[in-house]
C-alpha cells in the first residue's frame, strides 16, 4: 500500500501593489505602501510594462541604467526616445519623432545685442490654445544673472533680468542696478561689467514692471486667490531669482523645474539646468558665459515639453470613498481598506504634486 501524500501547501499569497509592482506578505503593508507612495496617473511610466516611478529619473534607470529590465530595455533600445522615453510603435515612427524631439540650442544676442527691451505684451494675445497655461494669461519664463556684493563678494544681486513667452518670444530684458555697490561681477559667468549696469534701471522700477507683466491686468487678490487671468511663471530655481528681486508671487503660479518633482534626482536633489536641458532637450548650454536668453527659451522648452504629456483621466468617482474615510475612526478604517482591492487602493491615490499637465485644461473663472 502506497504512503500516504502529504497534503499540498497552501502558497503563500502576495498582495501586490498595481503601480510599482512591489509585492507585500500582508494587506495592510501593502496599503501602508499605498498612503505613502502617492501612485497617480501622472508618475513616469515605462511604455513597456507600465511600471509607475517617481522621476523621470528612475525610468531612465528602469529602461537604460547599469541594471535595466530586459525585456522593457531591449524594447525601448529599439522604439524608445532616450531624450523623452516615450514609446513607439515601430523604428520608423521613432525616426520621424527624433527629428522633432531633439532640438537646437537658441542663438543668443549677447550682452552687447541687449539693451532694454519691453515689448508691450498684449494679455489677449495669450489665450489661445497654444498659450493654454493656467488661466487666459499662459505662461512666462524668467531668468536672472547675479553680480557679487558686500566686502568679499558674496551677496547675490540681481544685475540682468529676462523674460521670453510660450512663442520664445523676448518680451522683457533690462540691466538692473543693485541697491548696494557691485563688489564682484562675476565676468566670467555673467559677462558683465561696470559699463552694463552704468545707466541700469533701478531695482524697484523692475520688479513693478516684472508684476505688471505678471499679473497682467488682475488684482492681487485674485491672483493669490485662483490666478484669474495673471500669467504663471517659469524658471529654475526661481526661489533664488525671487529672493533677489525681493519680489513675491503666489507659489500655485510658480513652474519650478528644480523643484518639479518628476524632474528631479530619486533623492529630491535638483538637477540643474544645463543637465536638464541635455538630458530631455538634446543640447548644451552654459558652456561659456551665461546668457539669460538662452536660459529662458530652455525652461521653456523644458516646461512645455513636460506639460504635453498625455496622461489618463483620474477617476475621480473614488474620492467620494476617499474622503469619507479621512473623518472615520482608525478601527473602521483599517475594515475598510482591507475590503477594497489593489485597483480600488490604486483609484484612491493621489500625488503630492500638481501635475503640469493639468495646466493645459481649460479653468472656469470665477
Amino acid at each position: 500500500m502506497d504512503a500516504e501524500a502529504d497534503p499540498p501547501q497552501n502558497p503563500i499569497t502576495r498582495h501586490k501593489c498595481l503601480a510599482c509592482y512591489k509585492q507585500y506578505k500582508k494587506k495592510e503593508h501593502l496599503i501602508e505602501h499605498m498612503k505613502t507612495s502617492y501612485h497617480s496617473v501622472h508618475q513616469p511610466r515605462c511604455g513597456v510594462c507600465q511600471k509607475h516611478c517617481k522621476s523621470f529619473e528612475s525610468l531612465r534607470e528602469h529602461l537604460t541604467g547599469p541594471l535595466p529590465r530586459g525585456i522593457c530595455s531591449k524594447i525601448f533600445s529599439q522604439q524608445g526616445c532616450q531624450l523623452c522615453l516615450a514609446l513607439f510603435d515601430s523604428p520608423g515612427s521613432l525616426i520621424g519623432h527624433r527629428e522633432t524631439c531633439r532640438l537646437s540650442a537658441p542663438t543668443c544676442p549677447g550682452t552687447s545685442a541687449l539693451p532694454y527691451i519691453d515689448s508691450q505684451f498684449d494679455c489677449q494675445d495669450s489665450s489661445d490654445e497654444n498659450h493654454a497655461g493656467e488661466g487666459p494669461g499662459g505662461a512666462v519664463a524668467i531668468d536672472c544673472e547675479m553680480v557679487g556684493g558686500g566686502s568679499d563678494g558674496s551677496l547675490e544681486l540681481c544685475a540682468r533680468v529676462c523674460l521670453v513667452d510660450e512663442d520664445e518670444r523676448l518680451i522683457f530684458h533690462t540691466y538692473v542696478q543693485p541697491e548696494i555697490p557691485v563688489t564682484n561681477y562675476r565676468y566670467d559667468i555673467t559677462g558683465l561689467t561696470e559699463e552694463h549696469l552704468k545707466n541700469a534701471i533701478p531695482l524697484k522700477k523692475v520688479r513693478e514692471k516684472l508684476l505688471q507683466i505678471l499679473q497682467n491686468g488682475e488684482s492681487i487678490g485674485k491672483v493669490r486667490l485662483d490666478g484669474g487671468k495673471a500669467r504663471l511663471l517659469v524658471g529654475h530655481d526661481l526661489a533664488h531669482d525671487l529672493d533677489c528681486l525681493k519680489m513675491n508671487y503666489p507659489d500655485h503660479m510658480l513652474r519650478d523645474t528644480a523643484k518639479y518633482r518628476p524632474l528631479m534626482k530619486t533623492n529630491l536633489v535638483s538637477h540643474s539646468l544645463k543637465y536638464l536641458t541635455r538630458t530631455y532637450l538634446g543640447y548644451d548650454i552654459q558652456s561659456g558665459t551665461h546668457d539669460p536668453y538662452e536660459d529662458c527659451i530652455s525652461v521653456m522648452r523644458l516646461y512645455k515639453r513636460i506639460r504635453s504629456q498625455l496622461h489618463p483621466e483620474e477617476d475621480h468617482g473614488t474620492m467620494t470613498l476617499s474622503n469619507n474615510i479621512v473623518g472615520m475612526p482608525d478601527s473602521w478604517i483599517s475594515r475598510e481598506l482591507d475590503n477594497l482591492t489593489p485597483d480600488e487602493l490604486y483609484a484612491m491615490s493621489r500625488s503630492d504634486y500638481k501635475c503640469w499637465c493639468l495646466d493645459l485644461i481649460p479653468r472656469l473663472s470665477a
